[in-house]
């Protein structure tokens, strides 16, 4: 009994002027998967890494929609707006931007650190069900209360006034425009989000992705199926344990797993992720021990 090839991850390089949501409506015509999804928007001007998730490993795509990020971005100084990107109104300009270099470098070594962040009313958080960016669209916009991010490092790339290209590492959830808004804010001239591009996600790089195009040409050739990532091989940060058919059965069945069942040095502390996989590495389940016993969060078919 094997999996289908065509469950698993794939790393797009997602272009520009294009929504997640219509990469991943391309994925699943290229690919012929019944299912797809990705595990983290990107603004439809933002380019970089996507994560999308075929067929049965949309079941797993929890697990990767907290991680952490990289990202390159372009701050532009002297102009803000109310998106906090180049896509908004303007709010406000200004022409002083004679700043040293120790001044932009202060500016950003404030952000570094586990920092709490306003997200912006132009965001897909809902307040009562509804996104916050269709109540700021319909001029009532609602502030989220400040939530706390870290932002593992700041590095400046280059400044050429009034832009800054800088990377940056930092938590799920961070919002780098509204870390352009505030430095912009903090220099006192303003400055909002021109570009940006996602370079890593979950321990996932741009150098492992596919542009659109390559897709395509994979599709015509037949070899998509050689770019799919193995769910068991995406999990890297869970600890695996090798099943034997008695255990796989067990789990096909639903039935109740304890430490009887699985008996793993991996397992270290009293709320655990464990994933379960047969002899050839596909998974079979992912499982969470609570006290002692095993609550199925996922289980793949077969």
């Amino acid at each position: 009994m094997t999996f289908t090839i065509d469950s698993g991850i794939l790393i797009i390089d997602k272009p520009a002027d294009i929504t997640s949501a219509r990469v991943v409506a391309l994925l699943k015509k290229l690919t012929g998967a019944k299912k797809a999804g990705h595990t983290g928007t990107l603004d439809p001007f933002a380019t970089g890494v996507l994560l999308c998730c075929l067929n049965e490993a949309t079941k797993i795509s929890r697990f990767f929609l907290g991680g952490d990020k990289k990202y390159q971005a372009k701050l532009l100084l002297g102009v803000s707006t109310d998106t906090q990107d180049f896509t908004g109104k303007i709010l406000s300009t200004s022409n002083e931007l004679d700043f040293s270099g120790e001044d932009i470098i202060s500016a950003f070594n404030k952000y570094e650190g586990n920092i709490e962040q306003v997200p912006p009313v132009y965001s897909a958080l809902k307040h009562k069900g509804v996104p916050l960016y269709k109540l700021a669209r319909k001029g009532r916009p609602v502030e989220k209360p400040a939530r706390k991010v870290d932002i593992y490092y700041l590095k400046i790339l280059e400044i050429n006034l009034p832009e800054i290209f800088f990377e940056v590492s930092c938590s799920g959830g961070t919002y780098i425009r509204t870390l352009c808004a505030d430095i912009g804010k903090d220099l006192g001239c303003g400055g909002h989000l021109k570009e940006l591009r996602r370079i890593e996600s979950c321990g996932f790089s741009i150098g492992g992705a596919l542009t659109i195009a390559e897709l395509e040409k994979l599709a015509l050739s037949g070899n998509i199926k050689s770019r799919v990532i193995k769910m068991a091989d995406a999990l890297k940060n869970i600890p695996g344990f090798i099943a034997d058919e008695i255990l796989i059965e067990k789990i096909s069945r639903g039935k109740t797993i304890t430490g009887e069942d699985i008996k793993s040095d991996l397992l270290t502390g009293c709320d655990d992720f464990i994933k379960i996989v047969n002899k050839e590495n596909e998974l079979i389940a992912v499982l969470n021990r609570i006290y002692g016993k095993f609550a199925y969060c996922c289980v793949i078919n077969r």
